[in-house]
């Protein structure tokens, strides 16, 4: 066992020595993760800083508004500013060069009221131009409150009580806290956590098995007194902890990045503390050495760096799907969520990052898969490292 050990160690400082010797892929990659944090943080706060720059501003935007002058003055005691909407709205808002929806009334507006018909509305919006798709819902209440006001009155023209029409009253209570309804706007952050730790792993695993096959300097390092064990565990030990320190350098980075949060209400609801810190590596560091043997697997199979490329990418490509399984389901969570990798970190994170309870058998769960699949995916590296020979 000492033996191994002094193999094991000598081929793991020659392996961390090999990697480190390709500096500028390193620093890229080592620079980006140091910058995950910042730059998504700082990206979502300035789309949610502007929502609510524009909710507070108030204003609208409206075809034909000088036909509407009961509807003008309804806005304007609401507190809304109704201004007319360019020529060119529909390519605009198609565009997203608008940020706001357009209201289209049509000339017969008043005179409809009076006859007690029903005036036909056109809401010109895009359903990929998120900032307009915030100005309509401000136009669809609007219009609710002035048709609710409208009812009123000619009911009472009539003499009708408008008590009469309403039945029942409904007070609508939202029952997610401030972390809760934050985590709607970063659900997207543990996904891209997930991809920087695949990506550590990636390129580092191809060059140590499959670049190494492809140069002819593996089959010397074959002929050395070290066992297949140490050689394995070696590599890989190389491979995992450079994953390992993008995972660390990723979820880090959010500390300092709460500080470019431009959004007041972001700011004070998203907490990312050292506890949320130390959850996040509590998932990743055992996903980065499953991604680790992983993608040392797939590409010692393969005899150029190329080929193993084609192959991890397959690998890649599931890593970055399983997170979005649950957009696909509407029941949401399912158990069997926690028993499939990167789709239970990613699980995980967000429950992290909604500040809900997580117990210690959740982390578990992903923690005994991610270890009873790196030790498979090592025992088959010993057995395909004895073929190579």
């Amino acid at each position: 066992m000492t033996a191994m050990l002094r193999q094991l160690l000598q081929v793991l400082k020659k392996e961390v020595v090999d990697a480190l010797r390709d500096r500028r892929t390193i620093a890229v990659m080592l620079l980006s993760s140091v910058a995950i944090g910042p730059v998504m943080l700082l990206g979502l706060s300035a789309l949610v800083a502007e929502l609510e720059t524009q909710a507070r501003a108030r204003t609208l935007m409206a075809v034909g508004i000088d036909h509407a002058p009961t509807l003008a003055n309804y806005a304007a005691r609401q507190g809304y500013t109704l201004e007319p909407a360019p020529a060119d709205h529909e390519r605009a808002l198609a565009r997203r060069d608008l940020g706001l929806a357009v209201l289209v009334l049509p000339p017969d507006f008043e005179a409809a009221l009076l006859a007690g018909r029903a005036p036909q509305l056109v809401l010109k919006t895009a359903s990929g131009n998120t900032r307009a798709q915030s100005s309509a819902s401000q136009w669809q209440q609007l219009l609710a409150g002035f048709q609710q006001e409208q009812a009123m009155l000619r009911l009472v023209w009539r003499g009708v009580p408008p008590a009469v029409l309403q039945v029942i009253q409904t007070d609508e209570q939202d029952m997610a806290d401030a972390r809760q309804r934050s985590a709607q706007f970063t659900r997207m952050l543990p996904m891209f956590i997930l991809m920087a730790v695949v990506y550590g792993a990636f390129h580092t695993a191809l060059d140590s098995t499959a670049g190494e096959r492809e140069r002819g300097s593996l089959e010397p390092l074959l002929m050395t007194p070290a066992s297949r064990a140490a050689l394995v565990l070696g590599k890989w030990g190389a491979v995992a902890l450079l994953a390992m320190g993008v995972a660390v350098l990723s979820c880090l980075s959010f500390l300092p990045g709460q500080w470019l949060l431009r959004s007041e209400m972001l700011a004070a609801s998203f907490q990312f503390g050292p506890r949320e810190a130390a959850l996040f590596l509590a998932l990743l560091l055992p996903l980065a050495a499953l991604m680790a043997a992983a993608m040392m697997a797939l590409a010692l199979r393969s005899r150029s760096v190329k080929e193993a490329q084609a192959s991890g990418t397959v690998l890649v490509l599931a890593c970055s799907f399983a997170p979005m399984v649950p957009l696909f389901s509407l029941g949401g969570e399912a158990p069997w969520h926690l028993w499939v990798p990167a789709l239970a970190q990613s699980t995980l994170m967000q429950r992290v990052l909604s500040g809900e309870a997580i117990a210690a058998l959740d982390l578990l769960q992903p923690l005994a898969v991610a270890a009873a699949l790196t030790l498979a995916c090592l025992a088959h590296l010993v057995r395909q490292l004895g073929r190579v020979s």
